[in-house]
């Protein structure tokens, strides 16, 4: 057996001696094993009371009073003169308490959904936007969401709130547009150590929302606009190039042949009259004109 598994984990170590007192790093006040605690007199008293009482009242005040019942996706951290029993929680199904000197809380192992409102937030490169989250988180130790935090899921919500704000500051604007899933990574990440010790495991983050302000919506369409604008008069540029090149390889064809020039003249004869115009277009040749202008 290695030293890990004598020793136990951190939040919950375990002890050779039963009867020695076992805390907990997170809080060294609390007694997560319970053990047999030492109750005192009175205290002993007391409890002695509760079971002789139990005993007269049964069974009439056994059903309303003792017998417990918890669903399968819950459990029940018992505690007796207000110190945590020994066995960890109770069910699922049937348990007993003792009446006037026990208590219990039940807590739902069923994963649990939250989502993270809108957080305004100032980006590495000072832009700033408004992101908001979602968050499936549930208890994997009942015994620690009790002992160890007053309320185990109001802490997990704020402490989504504030590590959405730390992971997202140190980002810039196209880091979380295009990298959501790295985000959500880093903070279930962070989110779940940090949730540990009180017996949360945070299962999946994810990002919803990212709102940019208005000015800068409209700043990024221009930009875009432009860029479109600059790809679309390349293309033409381009287009033109090419038809140049290929005018200018139909007009050496033709230069090599007169009567390819008078062919191409009949050809678009031709396709006027397809187009039933009444007007018809005679061309002249540049080289009779400039003769009949010497003259």
């Amino acid at each position: 057996m290695s030293s890990e598994e004598q020793s136990g984990n951190k939040i919950h170590p375990k002890s050779g001696n039963r009867m020695s007192k076992t805390t907990n790093a997170y809080n060294d006040n609390i007694d997560l094993d319970g053990g047999e605690p030492e109750y005192g007199v009175a205290g002993a008293c007391l409890l002695y009371c509760s079971i002789i009482l139990t005993v007269i009242l049964f069974p009439f005040g056994a059903c309303l009073c003792v017998i417990k019942i918890v669903a399968e996706y819950e459990r029940a951290v018992v505690f007796r003169l207000g110190r945590l029993q020994a066995g960890g929680a109770k069910g699922p199904g049937l348990f007993c308490i003792v009446p006037c000197t026990d208590e219990y809380k039940q807590v739902d192992l069923r994963t649990v959904s939250f989502d993270v409102p809108p957080q305004e937030i100032l980006s590495k490169d000072s832009v700033t936007i408004a992101v908001d989250a979602v968050v499936y988180y549930r208890v994997q130790d009942a015994t620690m969401s009790i002992a160890n935090v007053e309320n185990a899921d109001g802490a997990t919500r704020l402490l989504a709130q504030t590590t959405l704000r730390n992971v997202l500051g140190t980002k810039t604007l196209q880091d979380v547009l295009t990298d959501r899933d790295q985000i959500s990574g880093r903070m279930q990440a962070t989110l779940d150590e940090a949730t540990d010790p009180w017996g949360i495991k945070v299962e999946r983050v994810e990002i919803k929302d990212v709102r940019l302000p208005v000015q800068l919506q409209r700043a990024m369409a221009a930009e875009a606009e432009a860029a479109r604008e600059a790809r679309a008069k390349v293309v033409a540029a381009e287009g033109e190039m090419n038809a140049s090149r290929k005018l200018k390889e139909a007009a050496d064809v033709m230069s090599e042949s007169p009567c390819a020039l008078q062919l191409r003249y009949l050809q678009t004869l031709q396709s006027i009259s397809a187009e039933k115009n009444s007007t018809i277009i005679f061309p002249l040749p540049i080289d009779l004109l400039s003769g009949l202008m010497k003259k």
